[in-house]
């Protein structure tokens, strides 16, 4: 069994896998840690990237239309020896024949990265790679605390920054589940403090603008508060601006499903620790979502959950202009049982 734990991955990518060991495959539902991962695995093993012969990307359906190819690339001899690297990126088809193919045969001075999505327990790929003794499988699950706060500190590094304990707690709370995302605003945040030496909490505030602060949650938040006239007012603005009125619907329906599933999971919880419950929960949305917590039981989420799904068929065949209506009117639902108190 080659499986490799979450807490040993960051430290496997340190130190580099066995050589010995021909194959790494990465996966997850995480797709920007996925890529990460496997490109520091790609190309930490060769010693010139941009060389085309040491480091070859090869597309996933590919490699799955033409299972040898993947042979024939972990046979070949560099233009002037030394390591090769192989990054397969992912694809659509099944390229499990190809992977046991090439973990069949004798692989010198190479190794191949196989980058993939969320694979199940019972994925062909996934339980190869977990059964071999010549391949390795690295999981991606998004982000936690720990993790959150070790990627902050590491990055800053790279831009000869520090960070504040209370800058970084509040920094960790405002990152999601994706490590692109969080990456992108680590890097944001260096930027607006370059030079400073130490990050502050006023810096944190001022650049934190995760998808949870955006204003189109700050018009979910709005209808699941029960504030009519803010919902009337940022819906006409989203008309104005063209915003598609699935996307808005989409957005309150994952917000109405996040908050039933925090209901259920959390039953003889205060509203408060719910909310603390929320990974990614933007600070300044906490006071929000507590009172949306205290004011939305189970069954009344359910309830809204159906008016929301209803609007998003509806929308899906109507005209534009229709579903503009259509969508207004279910979040203006939505914020008339959202101002009745249980």
């Amino acid at each position: 069994m080659t499986a490799v734990r979450p807490g040993e991955i960051e430290e496997l990518i340190r130190r580099g896998p066995d050589p010995r060991i021909p194959v790494i495959l990465v996966y997850g539902p995480d797709a920007g840690l996925v890529t990460e991962r496997a490109k520091a695995l790609a190309e930490g093993f060769v010693p010139d990237t941009a060389d085309p012969f040491a480091l070859v990307r090869i597309d996933g359906d590919l490699v799955a239309s033409d299972p040898g190819r993947l042979c024939d690339e972990a046979g070949t001899v560099g233009l002037f020896g030394g390591k090769r690297a192989i990054w397969v990126r992912p694809g659509s088809r099944n390229i499990a024949p190809a992977v046991e193919a090439v973990l069949g045969i004798p692989v010198t001075d190479t190794r191949i990265v196989v980058e993939a999505g969320d694979l199940n327990k019972g994925n062909p790929l996934r339980a190869l790679c977990e059964k071999s003794q010549r391949a390795l499988a690295v999981p991606c699950y998004p982000d936690d605390e720990r993790t959150l706060g070790d990627l902050i500190d590491r990055t800053l590094r790279t831009h000869d920054l520090r960070i504040d304990r209370d800058a970084r707690e509040v920094l960790v709370r405002s990152l999601g589940g994706d490590r692109r995302a969080s990456l992108m605003e680590i890097e944001k945040l260096a930027l607006y403090a370059a030079g400073k030496g130490t990050v502050s909490l006023d810096d944190v505030e001022t650049t934190a603008s995760d998808v949870a602060a955006s204003v189109l949650n700050t018009l979910v938040d709005a209808a699941f508060d029960g504030r009519a006239d803010a919902v009337e007012r940022d819906s006409r603005r989203f008309r104005l601006e063209g915003l598609d009125p699935g996307q808005v619907l989409g957005s309150a329906l994952r917000h109405a499903l996040t908050l039933l599933a925090l209901r259920l999971d959390n039953p003889d919880k205060t509203p408060a620790a719910m909310a603390a419950a929320w990974r990614g929960l933007h600070f300044k949305r906490k006071p929000s979502i507590e009172r949306q917590l205290a004011v939305w039981g189970p069954g009344r989420l359910r309830q809204a959950t159906d008016i929301l799904q209803q609007a998003v068929l509806a929308c899906r065949r109507a005209e534009p202009s229709l579903a503009e209506a259509l969508a207004s009117a279910a979040l203006l639902r939505i914020a008339e049982a959202g101002r009745r108190r249980p």
